[in-house]
């Protein structure tokens, strides 16, 4: 009895340790730091290993450098802290019961240096290194002209793009924001961004996909990732105000100005920008854009952290005034007799938006995270156009090269219509929503909660007033003249809808490392649009002379009411495995979707209801041979429904020219899209590698089957489902330095096939046929530079292959060329002075237009002086497209036509700027990091070189080079 009572007794007791064990969590805390200037640092990698160096967990630190890490069993532990530039930290660490919790207190890291003979030399800064999924660029490696905004440098990233409406692209893949210090920079408006944050400012610049506010707390991916630049601010910026005030007046009437003031701090920032420019504000680049713009901005920007909240937000207004000129001339590949159709329009249009964007996160405490977010917005516009356009059976340019302009010349029996069209569009909308997420965490292995809900209100009011006359070359009237129709329209458009969602998701961890995520998700929305045409039938009436008795003239027949309400269900199921090597996440979305509407127009009403479930699988595999080798595989597949309107028996005749066929039959589409993506970084040469795949397919694509009118060279177009679409294509960049690590190279190699099927309409049998379009496109790019302190030199070089063929008509089989080649320069001179150039000659071959086939040489100068104490004042002149040779053409190619469109631009002209650099910081050697260009912070300042000297034991030599 007496040894069962002690049987028993060691059992209650190890049981109860045993509880208390597994009750408890065992923490390490503590905040990474710089060993210069004890300033935190951000997203350093910390990792906890057993002491067989087994992988437990790990994190990254916060923005004011601080970590937690957890973890459920006692013992002893190795913490291993590690950042790009900096030596590994490697500390031991026991925990147990007694000592649950554990504060390293400040780690600080150390630049990472190599001491030879006395003398220290640090690591040539690489233009890129690449950890995990995250390109990070140094703003170092890149010398820019002085006073460049953010623009100037993003674009010399390797493998990022800037289009002319400064959409951004690395490797591929969109940028949807751009963030600094890892806080929301003016929402998703990257632009603000691009043409307000000075160069000198940014240290470094991160690319990353960085998750939903839900898939970064439960850690599972609901594919709402989205690709983002995030800026990391010089250290010694971080200590005061600064920014710069930019006067400038150019030629032609040209102006630019622009205030900002920062201050970026570990736990606050803020940014105002106010700027008026009509130059489109495209930095020595120049030229290029569509139309010419005078655009007012002005915004404030802030953020503000504590332990436990987060806040931050937005509020900017913006003026634009386009003036828009373009010449298209356009080939249709619809019919068995190709069509050709030329216009040129004239448009003026001017807007006004006002946006506020908010964002609240709090944590309670260390299970519990509530994420809100407010937006709200205006706008107002009004638009002014007037187009002319004509349509042939026959290729005009066989008879003018300038169609539009000498019609009277091209023989009746080429032409087919001409139509000229006048209108104006005033319109004003406003918009507000709100989001409210509540997650909960129930245990610390990966047990938690989720609420979230939304609701969100717009509404809007058109008002337009077009003028419209066609004439028919080969339809005669009565009097056998050529007919002539003349339309008079003034259409009152008013819209507004509301929604609202609840979503519940559930995460339970399965296995180790391994979580099992449910989600549900409701959602309604309600639409309503009561559209009212008046024809008013007095030609002499021009724009916006509506008559007072214009209700006498609605047209019921072009006048339409929809009200449509939605309710959709959002099921999803998704399992993700977390290694060391690799991570997967693999998952399943049902979509039941209730949809009904009520139609009128005309004589026709209808109200229906539409039942449909979708359905979306994904799979997202990663695996890190290492922390700079990284391979991923990506799927995802979606459903889409036709429109309503879509899917109505109806017909729309408002413009003769085009008109457009419901179709009730529409089966919903499913694509499928395949991402394979490859990346790697030698840091013994400083070179990096990215490759990007991609395939796509779309199943019932929904189509356009087109009926031609040889008479009219009207169409008519009905939505049906078609296969066949899918493209693929790749890309290579590679960038590495050489081994005098002054000299580095860049090149970018790409290729896409796109396979576009169509339908084609015989004119002579009445029937519609499969139409396919085969395109190919082959890309390169390459770069070199040589920099060092003063003195940097280019050359680069681009090459573009477009290679078309269609199935039934060989003649409109094209290859054109695009190809480039030039140079730029960045000269610092003494007393300041830097000269910036690039010149660069733009060759085009293979367009049907011969006036397209040209060589463009273009040459831009900037000539900067910098003078007041520290150098805080710069005058710059610069000139662009010095030699006037600067055109603005594009192309698009489809499997139903084929078209080259040149806009108006802002080409050649010159600017002169004055710039004052606002600097008000904490202390002398913070002022410093504003100053220059990219020049070494050892050779800055002669005071600091003294210190530095002094602080040196005797025979060592300065330190040489740049530091990571």
């Amino acid at each position: 009895m007496r040894n069962f009572f002690l049987v028993f007794s060691l059992i209650i007791l190890v049981a109860i340790q045993t509880s208390a064990q597994s009750n408890t969590k065992f923490t390490i805390i503590g905040k990474i730091v710089d060993n210069k200037d004890n300033t935190s640092i951000t997203q350093a990698t910390i990792q906890l290993l057993d002491m067989q160096d087994k992988f437990i967990g790990n994190t990254i630190s916060r923005k004011n450098g601080e970590f937690e890490l957890t973890t459920a069993k006692p013992g002893e532990y190795r913490l291993k802290v590690s950042f790009i530039g900096y030596k590994t930290i490697i500390k031991k660490v026991k925990l147990s019961l007694e000592l649950p919790k554990y504060n390293f207190g400040n780690l600080i890291m150390t630049n990472e240096a190599i001491e030879l003979e006395g003398a220290v030399i640090t690591a040539q800064v690489p233009e890129v290194v690449v950890k995990e999924d995250t390109l990070i660029y140094n703003s170092e490696a890149y010398r820019v002209p002085e006073g460049s905004p953010l623009e100037e440098l993003i674009k010399k990233l390797p493998g990022a793009e800037v289009d002319d409406d400064n959409n951004i692209t690395i490797n591929g893949r969109k940028i949807k924001k751009i963030m600094v210090e890892g806080k929301e920079f003016f929402s998703s408006d990257t632009k603000v961004a691009m043409k307000n944050l000075p160069v000198e400012m940014v240290d470094k610049i991160k690319a990353y996909e960085r998750k939903s506010d839900l898939a970064r707390i439960t850690g599972i991916d609901d594919g709402e990732d989205e690709t983002i630049l995030d800026l990391t601010v010089k250290k010694g910026m971080k200590q005061g105000w600064f920014g710069n005030i930019d006067l400038s007046i150019g030629n032609k009437d040209r102006y630019s100005e622009k205030l900002t003031i920062n201050r970026f701090a570990d736990n606050k920032q803020i940014t105002a920008i106010g700027s008026a420019n009509n130059t489109s504000d495209r930095g020595l680049s120049g030229g290029g854009g569509r139309g010419l713009n005078a655009s007012k901005t002005g915004g404030v920007n802030f953020a503000v952290n504590s332990k436990k909240i987060e806040f931050g937000g937005n509020v900017r207004h913006t003026n634009n005034d386009n003036d828009s000129r373009s010449i298209s001339s356009k080939e249709n590949f619809i019919s068995s007799n190709s069509s050709f159709s030329n216009s040129q329009s004239i448009s003026r249009s001017k807007s006004s938006n006002v946006n506020a964007d908010f964002r609240l996160e709090w944590r309670p405490d260390s299970m519990t995270n509530i994420i809100f977010r407010p937006s709200a917005s205006y706008s107002r516009s009004n638009s002014k156009s007037n187009s002319y356009s004509a349509s042939f059976n026959e290729n005009p340019y066989q008879y003018d090269a300038n169609p539009l302009e000498e019609l009277e010349s091209i023989p009746k029996a080429a032409k087919l219509n001409s139509s000229e069209n006048t209108s104006e569009n005033n319109s004003n909308s406003n918009s507000a929503s709100a989001e409210l997420q509540l997650n909960r965490k129930l245990n610390d292995k990966g047990r938690n909660i989720t609420i979230r809900g939304s609701i969100g209100y717009s509404n809007s009011d058109r008002e337009q007033s077009s003028i419209a006359q066609t004439q028919y070359y080969q339809l005669m009237s009565v009097s056998g003249n050529d007919s002539i129709s003349y339309r008079n329209r003034y259409i009152i458009t008013p819209n507004n809808s509301w929604n609202y969602s609840a979503q519940f998701t559930y995460s339970e961890p399965i296995a180790k490392a391994t979580f099992l995520q449910f989600s549900y998700r409701f959602n309604y929305k309600y639409q309503k649009s009561d559209n009212s045409t008046y024809s008013l039938l007095d030609k002499t009436l021009g724009i916006f002379e509506i008559p007072q008795n214009y209700q006498d003239f609605l047209d019921k027949d072009l006048s339409k009411f929809a009200e449509n309400s939605y309710y959709n269900h959002n099921i999803s199921l998704t399992l993700r495995i977390i290694r060391q090597k690799f991570n997967l996440s693999t998952g399943i979305t049902l979509l039941p979707q209730t949809s009904k509407t009520s139609y009128l127009k005309g004589e026709f009403k209808i109200d229906t209801v539409r039942n449909v479930i979708n359905f979306t699988p994904n799979v997202d595999f990663r695996y890190r041979a290492s922390k700079v080798r990284q391979l991923r595989f990506s799927y995802r597949g979606r459903t889409s429904q036709p429109s309503i309107t879509d899917l109505l028996p109806i017909t729309d005749n408002s413009n003769p020219l085009n008109i457009r066929e419901g179709n009730p039959g529409l089966k919903p589409s499913f694509s499928n899209s395949f991402n394979f993506n490859f990346q790697d970084y030698y840091e013994s040469n400083q070179s990096s590698i990215q490759v990007n795949t991609t395939y796509d397919n779309t199943l019932n694509n929904i189509s356009s089957r087109v009926t031609y009118d040889t008479t009219t060279g009207a169409r008519t177009t009905r939505p049906e489902n078609i296969n066949g679409n899918w493209n693929a294509g790749g890309n290579i960049n590679f960038n590495t330095a050489f081994k005098d690590r002054r000299f580095h190279i860049n090149t970018n190699s790409s290729v896409r096939y796109t396979n576009a099927v169509g339908y084609f309409y015989d004119t002579k049998t009445k029937e519609s046929f499969k139409n396919k379009t085969r395109t190919t496109n082959l890309g390169e790019k390459i770069s070199g530079n040589f920099r060092n302190d003063w003195f940097e030199f280019a050359l680069n070089g681009s090459f573009n292959y477009t290679h078309s063929r269609n199935l039934f008509q060989n003649k409109s089989n094209l290859d054109t060329y695009h190809f480039s080649y030039g140079a730029n320069t960045n000269i610092n001179f003494p007393n300041n002075i830097s000269i910036s150039t690039n010149i660069s000659n733009n060759s085009r071959r293979g367009y049907s237009d011969a006036a397209m086939n040209r060589d463009e040489l273009i040459w831009n100068a900037q000539l900067s002086y910098r003078f007041l104490k520290k150098n805080a004042a710069t005058i710059l002149l610069q000139v662009y497209d010095i030699l006037g040779n600067q055109s603005n053409i594009s192309r698009n190619i489809s499997a139903y036509s084929r078209s080259d469109t040149q806009y108006n631009s802002i080409n050649s002209y010159f600017m002169a700027h004055f710039i004052y650099k606002i600097n008000i910081f904490g202390s002398k050697e913070a002022r410093q990091r504003i100053r220059g260009m990219y020049r070494d912070e050892n050779f800055q300042d002669r005071d600091l070189d003294k210190e530095r000297r002094r602080d040196m034991p005797s025979g060592r030599s300065r330190s040489r080079g740049r530091s990571i």
